[in-house]
């Protein structure tokens, strides 16, 4: 079904899994676009394309979850046509999963896995920034230091004047999110983040566990708040491809081995 909220890159209609991205706040369908050349031929890649910017830039953005999950739930369950595994990166994650317990909740769902970044665990509540209301040099200087808009872009003031709205609603919506008590979801779940992420520590992020009855992966990567577009975004991918998409085989363990370090891995029984 053709919509709005869903790009594909590329249509891929004899694929096995649907892979869903959703972006960050401020941040369009196609910062995942370069993803469609990294998973194999069997796996759809496909971005969310929020109210307020790209092809939808004329569209009023979303300021409050509640409709918004709703609203991108009803989407995604008339795109059930095979298994599918939910990414979110920053508010995306924020969505992704308020998205993925709507869609637990209807029949004939085929949502697989929940796959988050760089946000801490829903029920620690929202990003706690008042971004929304800054003044626009401060909130300028709060997007220098948290990086991952490249250098000089919003100097442009007709950038800015089609960004930042966008932008600010996006933080509001964070801001503003209410965590809604509920059962785990069934699903397995994996968290990555970046070591020297400012705005989610390491616990906030293995936090997560609490919301799966299934398998959680916890990973953290070298960098940032924006880790997925260095280096180790590609380990991440890699990861992604070999341990969280890949086809079960009978010479492959239901769980993986759980790691060292950084990464942790826990099966819920």
């Amino acid at each position: 079904m053709k919509s709005p909220w869903l790009l594909r890159f590329p249509p891929r209609p004899d694929a096995r899994l649907r892979l869903v991205c959703l972006p960050g706040a401020g941040c369009s369908a196609a910062m995942y676009h370069p993803w469609s050349t990294e998973f194999p031929a069997d796996v759809e890649v496909c971005a969310v394309q929020l109210p307020g910017r790209g092809g939808r830039l004329r569209e009023t953005p979303v300021r409050r979850m509640e409709p918004l999950a709703d609203a991108l739930a009803e989407v995604l369950h008339a795109a059930s046509d095979r298994p599918m595994v939910l990414f979110g990166h920053s508010l995306g994650a924020l969505i992704a999963y308020e998205v993925a317990a709507r869609l637990r909740q209807l029949p004939g769902n085929s949502l697989t896995g929940l796959i988050v970044a760089a946000h801490k665990a829903p029920h620690l509540g929202s990003a706690e920034v008042a971004c929304h209301d800054l003044p626009e040099d401060e909130l300028l200087g709060f997007l220098d230091r948290i990086g991952g808009t490249p250098p000089g872009v919003l100097a442009r003031p007709e950038i800015r004047q089609l960004a930042l709205p966008a932008l600010r609603a996006d933080f509001e919506l964070d801001f503003s999110y209410t965590y809604r008590e509920r059962p785990p979801l069934d699903i397995p779940l994996s968290a990555f983040g970046g070591t020297t992420d400012a705005l989610v520590s390491g616990p906030e992020l293995a936090a997560w566990e609490r919301h799966t009855a299934q398998r959680f992966l916890n990973r953290r990567l070298t960098g940032g708040h924006f880790f997925l577009t260095g280096p180790e975004g590609a380990d991440m991918r890699s990861l992604m491809r070999t341990e969280l998409l890949a086809p079960a085989r009978p010479d492959r363990p239901a769980h993986p081995a759980p790691r060292t370090g950084e990464d942790r891995v826990t099966h819920v029984r």
